[in-house]
């Protein structure tokens, strides 16, 4: 009786709510820097067995302006692991008055593509109001059924800035023995619990937070607002069942979906042989493995049911000559293991954004890729095997710096992937220049990248057209106008890479000539564009995202007739944040200057922020800074 009731008051509660969405019912509170309103939303998990649950969402948004309308759009997939139906919306005008309800057949069904799977079984379904006349509500509600609870929802109400919420409710029930895990993040007090008959009840939910803006240098959105994620304790998905009550058990798990997955054709194994047996050395040999996985196999992801999470066997991509993630990195270590090395296949979530990783005191399937790695303590090789030309070694800010999940036969166990640092992340650049009497500069550019800062010019190197590399070295210098008249590049395929890049740049009406002086921008190429004010308050961390060391050594000479009026003060700033200098010298009709800027990744407190924003704002003004030379008199 107690769970009949609970319900009926839940679903009595929310009828009586969703029945009015007149705009002035929203306080004022919840409009001020926001574009929408979730005025109400309710997730329903009703997990009913370690193979099936229930899935039921409900939500309502009021769209304040032009700029909110990106939350206007209901989108929802589906698969062969969970169906999608009973879609259902209406909108409504500013007063509450429904305006339209959804047609099936303004429903989009389509498929969900990536840009890089051949086939999967993934699909989308979409529907938009498309209404301008602002303010506006759209409601939604739908329902999926999972075939297995491997992964299950997760709840977080604020996703993006500019949002702000009135009502959101996340309920979870489960079978009354089943152990369910969730971990909280900036949820201050444990869900309410319901337990009657054979039902427990798990209820999250939070009122009235008021919408954010967005804050450079922000922690992640899911870091900052509240947010609950689930996992089951016993599962069963695509006819495979597992444990996830600990990482060792979560790896058991992969285990059973990777067996007999590494047999390799015979034909593949003497080319292994003809490659490794002649190599002596263990990091020579799996350089050369890697090489031979590169140069017989390319990138193409194929997501079909539990192909989602299993890996294609090793025979698979030889004969095929492709694989998805999963795929080539079962078959980089079927390839070791037939060379007599012992290598792992390593669950990750990849993505420059990403740097956490998993939680290592709650396990869970929050991984999008998958890599290779041959351990050995210190010298272990990390392996990116989607990739037909990164150097072995080398995982960069895609799957640098963060805690992944290793699968060995026991069982899974945490590893960080490699750290970056300064001291790894260079931008070394020279550059010799000249300025005639118009103004216009000539330079003639040397830059060695090395780490995360020569990725760009990697994918230049790999993944542009001549056409594209153009368009994007003409648009990248923050320069009024410019010209790349010539470009070339070199790399240096180490467990560091390296790239060399030699540009040759014209720029029309560079230094600024007024009567008798000339006015010249020493800084060619790297100046800071972060500006903060000092004085605005900051409501979050300060997060350092990545670490980086620029070296510019810039010579720049200027016609002759010109003496020196003026020169900027040598500047040195040291302190948490980082360290910034700069030195200028004047010889003759040289100028000579020499930068250098170095950080590594941090996270500071709020209350660092106005010396932060001093930090950026005194390097701001050195960056800008200018020699001023004069005619000489007769």
């Amino acid at each position: 009786m107690k769970i009949l009731l609970f319900a009926f008051l839940v679903l009595m509660a929310f009828s009586l709510y969703s029945q009015n969405y007149n705009v002035s019912l929203i306080p004022d509170s919840l409009k001020e820097n926001a574009n929408a309103v979730i005025r109400y939303e309710e997730y329903h998990i009703s997990i009913k067995s370690i193979d099936r649950a229930i899935v039921k969402h409900k939500y309502a948004i009021t769209i304040l302006n032009e700029d909110g309308n990106g939350f206007a759009e209901y989108s929802n997939d589906y698969s062969q692991l969970n169906s999608l139906s009973d879609i259902s919306g209406h909108l409504y005008n500013a007063s509450g008055k429904k305006l339209k309800s959804v047609k099936k057949a303004d429903i989009q069904d389509e498929p969900e593509s990536d840009g890089f799977s051949l086939h999967q079984d993934d699909r989308i379904k979409k529907h938009n109001f498309y209404c301008n006349d602002y303010p506006y509500t759209v409601e939604y509600e739908d329902e999926q059924e999972y075939k297995g609870i491997y992964y299950l929802p997760y709840w977080q109400p604020v996703e993006k800035d500019k949002i702000s919420v009135q009502q959101d409710k996340f309920f979870v029930e489960t079978p009354a023995g089943y152990q369910l895990r969730y971990k909280q993040f900036n949820y201050p007090n444990a869900p309410k619990l319901n337990e009657a008959g054979s039902i427990k009840t798990y209820l999250w939910e939070v009122d009235n937070i008021k919408a954010f803006e967005y804050e450079p240098f922000q922690p992640a959105y899911n870091e900052i607002n509240p947010s609950v994620y689930l996992g089951p304790t016993d599962f069963s998905i695509g006819g495979y069942t597992g444990k996830m009550d600990s990482w060792l058990n979560f790896g058991l798990f992969q285990n059973t979906l990777n067996k007999g997955r590494d047999q390799l054709p015979d034909n593949v194994k003497l080319e292994i042989h003809q490659i490794a047996d002649k190599i002596s050395g263990r990091k020579e040999k799996v350089k050369a493995l890697y090489s031979y996985m590169q140069n017989n196999t390319r990138y193409i992801s194929i997501q079909l049911g539990i192909g989602g999470w299993q890996p294609f066997d090793a025979k698979f991509v030889a004969e095929k000559k492709y694989g998805d993630c999963k795929a080539l990195s079962n078959f980089m270590v079927s390839i070791l293991k037939e060379a007599g090395i012992k290598a792992n296949y390593v669950l990750v979530n990849a993505g420059k954004k990403i740097h956490k990783g998993l939680n290592e005191d709650f396990p869970a399937p929050y991984f999008n890729h998958v890599i290779a790695c041959v351990p050995d303590g210190k010298d272990t090789i990390w392996l990116e095997c989607t990739s037909q030309y990164n150097n072995a070694g080398y995982m960069g800010s895609f799957t640098g710096n963060r805690q992944a999940l290793l699968i060995d036969e026991d069982g899974g166990h945490v590893v960080r992937t490699p750290l970056y640092t300064s001291l790894e992340n260079k931008q070394i650049r020279k550059i010799n220049a000249s300025v005639d009497v118009s103004g216009n500069l000539k330079a003639d550019i040397i830059t060695h990248f090395t780490g995360e800062q020569q990725e760009t010019e990697f994918n230049m190197i790999h993944y542009y057209t001549k056409d594209q590399r153009e368009k994007f070295l003409n648009e990248m210098f923050d320069l009024p106008t410019y010209q790349i008249e010539k470009v070339s590049y070199a790399e240096k395929k180490e467990m560091i890479p390296e790239v060399d890049e030699i540009l040759q740049l014209v720029a029309p009406n560079y230094a600024s000539i007024t009567g008798k002086r000339i006015f010249i921008h020493t800084n060619i190429l790297n100046k800071s564009d972060v500006k903060f004010k000092a004085e605005d308050i900051r409501k979050f961390p300060i997060v350092y995202p990545n670490a980086f060391k620029d070296v510019d050594s810039i010579a720049i000479s200027i016609p002759e007739g010109y003496v020196l009026e003026s020169v900027p003060k040598n500047v040195i700033i040291s302190n948490k944040f980082g360290f910034y200098s700069v030195h200028y010298s004047v010889i003759g009709n040289i100028i000579e200057v020499i930068r250098l800027h170095q950080r590594d990744a941090a996270i500071y407190p709020s209350t660092d922020y106005p010396d932060f924003a001093k930090y950026y704002a005194d390097i701001f003004k050195a960056d800008h800074s200018q020699v001023v030379f004069v005619k000489k008199t007769e």
